[in-house]
C-alpha cells in the first residue's frame, strides 16, 4: 500500500505596486534545476516554517501570512507588512500527487521603495512587470507558470490601482480550489468542480467544462455550461 503524502501548509504572495499603466506586480523565476516547477515564473512563496506556525498563535491563517512575508524577504529581499494583505484564493494539490501542499495565495501592496534582491538558489531572476503585460507574455508563450498563478494574473488584470485591487478582492468571497488532473494527448488538463469529468477525473467526459488545459507552454481557462454552484475562478469583470 502507497502512504498518502502529507498535505503542507504554504503561502505565496503577490507582491503590487502602481506604476503609470496600472499595478505592476514582481515575477520571480524558479532555478531551472529545481524538480517542482524549475523554470517556471512565481511569485514568492513557499512552506509554512515551524517557527510561523507558533507566530500565528493556533491561526493558521496569520501563520500563513507571516509565511509569505517571510518567503517575500528571503526570496526577493522585500517587506510586505501581514496585516496589508488580501487573501485571494486557497489551493490544496490533487490526491495522487508526490507533493501535496495547502496553499494560501495573498495579494499585498508594496509601500516606498524597495530594491529587490533575490537569493540566487531557488530564485534566478526577476522583474517587476505590469500585470497585464505578464498575463499577455504568459499568452503568447513566453512565461512558463502554473495554473494558480495565470489565474491569479487574470484575477487581478482589470484593476487600474492596487487601492482598487485592496478594495475589490477584500468584499469578493475567497475561491477554495480542490484541482483535480487529467491529459487529453499531448495537452494536460487541470479541472475544477463543477466540471464534467471533475468527479471521475476524466478529461474527455462531455459535458460542463470548468478547467484549464495547457497547450504548449500556454494555459487556457474554460468555464462554460457550469452550474451556478461552482462560480468563474475569474470573476466576469476579469476578462
Amino acid at each position: 500500500m502507497t502512504d498518502t503524502p502529507p498535505i503542507k501548509p504554504a503561502s505565496t504572495v503577490v507582491l503590487l505596486r502602481d506604476s503609470d499603466n496600472g499595478p505592476q506586480t514582481l515575477m520571480l523565476r524558479r532555478n531551472k534545476a529545481l524538480i517542482f516547477a524549475g523554470g517556471a515564473w512565481v511569485f514568492p512563496g513557499g512552506s509554512l516554517d515551524p517557527e510561523d506556525i507558533e507566530a500565528g498563535s493556533g491561526d493558521i491563517e496569520r501563520a500563513a501570512r507571516i509565511a509569505a512575508a517571510r518567503e517575500a524577504q528571503e526570496e526577493a529581499g522585500l517587506d510586505p507588512a501581514p496585516e496589508d494583505m488580501i487573501l485571494l484564493s486557497h489551493w490544496t494539490t490533487p490526491v495522487g500527487e508526490p507533493r501535496r501542499f495547502s496553499t494560501w495565495i495573498f495579494a499585498a501592496p508594496l509601500h516606498g521603495e524597495q530594491e529587490v534582491v533575490i537569493d540566487g538558489g531557488e530564485i534566478h531572476d526577476s522583474q517587476w512587470m505590469d500585470v497585464s503585460d505578464a498575463v499577455d507574455a504568459h499568452e503568447r508563450g513566453e512565461l512558463n507558470m502554473l495554473p494558480p498563478t495565470y489565474i491569479t494574473l487574470r484575477t487581478l488584470a482589470p484593476y487600474d490601482t492596487v487601492t482598487a485591487m485592496v478594495d475589490g478582492e477584500r468584499d469578493r468571497p475567497v475561491p477554495e480550489v480542490f484541482p483535480v488532473f487529467s491529459q487529453d494527448g499531448d495537452n494536460i488538463i487541470v479541472m475544477f468542480r463543477g466540471d464534467a469529468g471533475y468527479e471521475a477525473g476524466d478529461g474527455g467526459a462531455p459535458g460542463a467544462r470548468h478547467r484549464a488545459i495547457l497547450e504548449g507552454h500556454t494555459w487556457r481557462y474554460q468555464h462554460e455550461d457550469v452550474d451556478t454552484e461552482y462560480p468563474n475562478l475569474i470573476p466576469q469583470n476579469a476578462g
